[in-house]
């Protein structure tokens, strides 16, 4: 799949923008702070709904205007998908093939996309909540349903929290309300976690054998799933809901003592180990950004594996931070084969012959000018 063009009103610095876009390689060229990020974030809210740069929507919207509005034209093997995302003071509305979406999880999937940006070094060595976002964005292309067990998942554990901090400041003394949510917070949870452990099955399959040739077969990367709870990747969902509904029964008080939610994926965490060894806590620098940059390409096999197609890659100034081996090994690993969009503040960092032909987009205080290389 590819991105054909691209409609912006309202957006950030952009008042109004239309780009048609190369079906393999479109590099943003343009200083800090001029608009080529910007424009990396709208295709990624295209895709996602949301933003990857903050969680205020409204953020999105010029300044002084009431709405801002992203459209876009996605073309699969066989058909093409309008796309169309709006947002202003009422909310934001996500429409496909012009009908306006109930749901988002109706909605995420249509554009798949693959981000790497240099926070996603980070991604071993970061804090745990990145991690857990990273599963989660992915396995919520693939598996759209996902993403709905997951939104009512953080809106009962959010209730459920209030609640035991009721319960703690003695405020509230309803052990019924309590019962009843932990019912409701552990039939998700358990998909969740189901979830998760088939995805990481998949990742792992792609993964290891991926950073073995960027470390040219010197070192073995394995990853492994850290949950709150005492259970094996094998069991099925009614397993799960089960150790989750005794966990839970014998931690009642605990947890009333804390007023907090102590177990469930919110908690979770992937563990990397290379040569045997926690890369988080013992890896080089060097390891660690092997192995984040495994995993990126990783998704970008698993998505094409699961959905049918190359997912869209975007680079977000993230090639000047690799060295060039893992520069090149990148570069020639997505080489005539997935559509990439590439942001930076010179093409001269750029070392590869992907680049020669590329379509070159110069943003200037949000104004872009186009021109084709070769």
């Amino acid at each position: 799949m590819y991105i054909k063009n691209i409609k912006l009103q309202h957006y950030r610095n952009y008042h109004e923008l239309a780009l048609t876009f190369d079906d393999r390689i479109n590099v943003i060229i343009g200083e800090n702070a001029q608009g080529k990020t910007n424009l990396m974030e709208a295709i990624y809210v295209l895709g996602f709904s949301k933003s990857y740069r903050t969680s205020k929507d409204k953020e999105l919207i010029q300044w002084e205007q009431s709405y801002a509005k992203i459209e876009g034209t996605v073309l699969k093997k066989h058909y093409q998908v309008p796309l169309e995302m709006q947002f202003s003071a009422k909310g934001k509305k996500a429409k496909l093939n012009h009908l306006e979406q109930r749901r988002l999880s109706d909605y995420i999937g249509a554009l798949n996309l693959v981000m790497f940006a240099p926070e996603d070094l980070n991604l071993v060595k970061g804090s745990p909540q990145m991690r857990r976002r990273f599963i989660d964005m992915e396995i919520g292309q693939i598996k759209p349903v996902y993403i709905y067990h997951l939104g009512q998942y953080q809106k009962i554990l959010k209730q459920r929290n209030h609640l035991l901090k009721e319960l703690q400041r003695k405020k509230q003394h309803d052990l019924t309300l309590l019962s009843v949510l932990t019912e409701q917070l552990i039939e998700h949870a358990s998909i969740i976690i189901e979830k998760r452990f088939s995805f990481l099955e998949l990742l792992r399959q792609w993964a290891a054998p991926i950073h073995q040739g960027i470390s040219q077969h010197k070192e073995s990367l394995t990853i492994n799933y850290d949950t709150t709870i005492d259970v094996l990747e094998s069991y099925n969902k009614e397993k799960i809901k089960h150790i989750y509904e005794t966990t839970f029964s014998q931690n009642q008080r605990k947890e009333i003592e804390r007023g907090t939610t102590l177990f469930g994926p919110h908690r979770d965490d992937l563990l990397f180990y290379v040569n045997n060894r926690n890369v988080q806590t013992f890896g080089s620098q060097g390891q660690q950004r092997t192995t984040a940059l495994s995993l990126k390409l990783a998704e970008i096999e698993l998505i094409k594996a699961e959905v049918g197609e190359y997912p869209v890659l975007l680079l977000d100034d993230v090639l000047s931070e690799l060295d060039q081996h893992r520069q090149s090994h990148l570069l020639n690993t997505i080489q005539g084969k997935v559509q990439t969009f590439i942001s930076t503040t010179s093409v001269s960092d750029i070392k590869h012959e992907t680049i020669e032909q590329a379509e070159l987009f110069y943003v200037e205080n949000g104004t872009i000018t186009q021109q084709r290389r070769g």
